[in-house]
Parts: structure tokens; C-alpha cells; sequence
């Protein structure tokens, strides 16, 4: 750490005017920094870069060259935003009528912008989030996904090359599997086939992880809409894809796991201070969700940042 403590490096032939320079950053070649700009310890800002006023960096973030980062932009500690990364701040930009207020984008802790990539205005990238080269982003990215496209969807998480499919159990009598996050596991609903037709069946006291006391069903999701974002502080789910597919993401905060649902008589319990994330819906998809507890906002964690803060092991 002896490079942070260090005074900041500006080449001579950069243009820097701010004052707020972290220690041990570099500001290299052709780089123009205006005044009002904050940029944290550690950094690498590569050649040709321009970051205008009101503009946060945090600590240990690269910016690589012919990166333009335009007021309104807050990027956290340790993000990476390759080369010719595009940024925009006003969604309906007209010359020389600027908005009253430009659109707030967030690049949250540990996130990657892959080379080319565009980011449209008043988004949210999550933390760990990873946007592939060339893709244009529309709408916020969930903590630790993988996006690329355009526009870009969800084809991964970080640290799972690709998603499980939700199998059944191995053994015949093996009705429950644990899924190697938190308490989650895998149910083998009993199902029962005759030339009529299937039926999947379970007792709520008997083969269920809690006595359901409410239920919902999600149905009709855009295909790269994202549901979820969450995690229960008390409350217990259990979900089932009745119909079509979708992409569920468990994550506990030590470990993450990504699988497919797409099976009538296969459940996911889901215990307390797991933080879930729901993607990748097929146009059919029906998804039923049980909870062990009445709807109480109270019992949401909603930002993952907060989940991962309650989440970690004491000290």
C-alpha cells in the first residue's frame, strides 16, 4: 500500500485542474481531468481519458484509454472500465439544452466494462457485475452477473461458468438435495403419471420445508426483465416453474450458484438471508413462489451491499 500513500502522478502531458486526486493514482498522457472531479487512491487513468465535474471515482478503479466519464457518473472502489467504454447521462440529448438534472449511473464495487461496451443513462451496474466487450447495456445489472448483447441480457454470473439445471435428485428415495448454498435445497415433488396426464403432488406438513401462508405466481415477464434483487430476513420461500423456464440465482454471500428451473414437480426451498435473483424468463413461464411468512416489507433486503454487510461472518 506504500504506492496510495505515495502523492498522485500526473504525466506532463495530462490536464488535470482537480484537486481531489487520491494518493498513488496516475493520470497519464492526454488525460483531462476537470475541477470538480473526485478520484480516489490507487487508480490508472490511461491515456486519453476525460472526466467532467461531477464525477466519483473510487479507490482502485482503471479507466482505460478513450474513456469519457460525463457528470452524474459514480464509480466505486475497484471497478474496471476497458477501452472505449461509452457513457451516457441524458436520455433524450438535444445540443446546447442541457436537462435540469443529469441521470445518476452507479457502477457498484468490483464491476467490469468490457471494451466498446455502451451504458445508457440512470443505471445501475452491480457489484462483481461483469458487461461484456461491445455490448449496450438499457437496464440495471444484478450483483455478479454476466451481461453482454445487445441489448444485453443475462448469460452468466460470476465465478459459474454455466447454469445447473435443477435435477432431481440421484437416488430414487432421495426426495431432498442440498444445494451447496446456505440451507437451499432441492425438492423432488412426488409425481404420478397415467395415460390422463401427470400430477405432482406434496403434503404441505409433511414433505414441504414450512407450512406455506401465502402464495404468488409470476407470469408474463419481458424476457430480459429481472425479478427478485432480494433476500428475507425471516421469511422462507419455496419455488416451483409450473410452466416454461427460468434462470434463479442463490447467492449467501460466501458462495453462488446459478441454476435453470424448468420442472412441474422439482421445488427450491430458499431459507432466510439468501439473496435471490430471477432471469432469462421464456414467454411461457409460470412461476409459483410459497412463503412461510405474510408480505412485510420490513423483512426485505433490497440492496445487496446491505445484504452482504448482515450476511458476513462476525469477526
Amino acid at each position: 500500500m506504500a504506492a496510495e500513500a505515495s502523492a498522485p502522478f500526473i504525466h506532463p502531458a495530462a490536464l488535470c485542474e482537480s484537486s481531489a486526486i487520491g494518493g498513488g493514482t496516475r493520470v497519464w498522457a492526454f488525460a483531462h481531468v476537470l475541477p470538480g472531479a473526485q478520484i480516489g487512491a490507487g487508480c490508472n487513468i490511461c491515456d486519453g481519458v476525460f472526466i467532467e465535474n461531477d464525477v466519483l471515482v473510487g479507490d482502485r478503479v482503471t479507466v482505460k484509454c478513450g474513456v469519457q466519464l460525463w457528470d452524474g457518473i459514480t464509480v466505486e472502489d475497484d471497478v474496471f472500465i476497458g477501452p472505449n467504454a461509452t457513457f451516457t447521462n441524458d436520455p433524450f440529448p438535444r445540443s446546447r439544452r442541457p436537462p435540469p438534472a443529469f441521470s445518476r449511473t452507479v457502477l457498484r464495487r468490483g464491476a467490469s466494462i468490457g471494451a466498446n461496451a455502451t451504458i445508457l443513462p440512470g443505471i445501475e451496474i452491480g457489484a462483481g457485475a461483469m458487461v461484456g466487450a461491445g455490448s449496450v447495456v438499457t437496464r440495471s445489472v444484478p450483483p455478479n452477473a454476466i451481461v453482454s448483447g445487445n441489448p444485453a441480457g443475462i448469460v452468466g454470473y460470476a465465478d459459474q461458468a454455466a447454469p445447473d439445471a435443477p435435477e432431481a435428485p440421484a437416488a430414487e428415495n432421495e426426495a431432498v438435495a442440498p444445494l451447496g448454498v446456505g440451507a437451499a435445497a432441492l425438492y423432488r415433488l412426488r409425481r404420478v403419471a397415467d395415460l390422463r396426464g401427470d400430477l405432482a403432488v406434496s403434503e404441505f406438513e409433511d414433505e414441504l420445508p414450512f407450512p406455506p401462508v401465502r402464495m404468488y405466481s409470476i407470469f408474463n415477464v419481458p424476457t430480459r426483465d429481472v425479478r427478485g434483487q432480494s433476500a428475507h430476513l425471516r421469511c422462507r420461500q419455496f419455488l416451483i416453474a409450473m410452466h416454461g423456464t427460468c434462470r434463479l440465482l442463490l447467492d449467501d454471500g460466501s458462495h453462488r450458484r446459478s441454476l435453470w428451473l424448468d420442472r412441474p414437480d422439482t421445488g427450491i426451498y430458499v431459507p432466510p438471508m439468501i439473496w435471490t435473483s430471477l432471469s432469462n424468463f421464456s414467454a411461457d413461464c409460470v412461476l409459483l413462489v410459497l412463503n412461510s411468512h405474510r408480505y412485510d416489507a420490513a423483512d426485505y433486503i433490497r440492496a445487496y451491499g446491505t445484504f452482504l454487510e448482515l450476511s458476513a461472518p462476525p469477526a
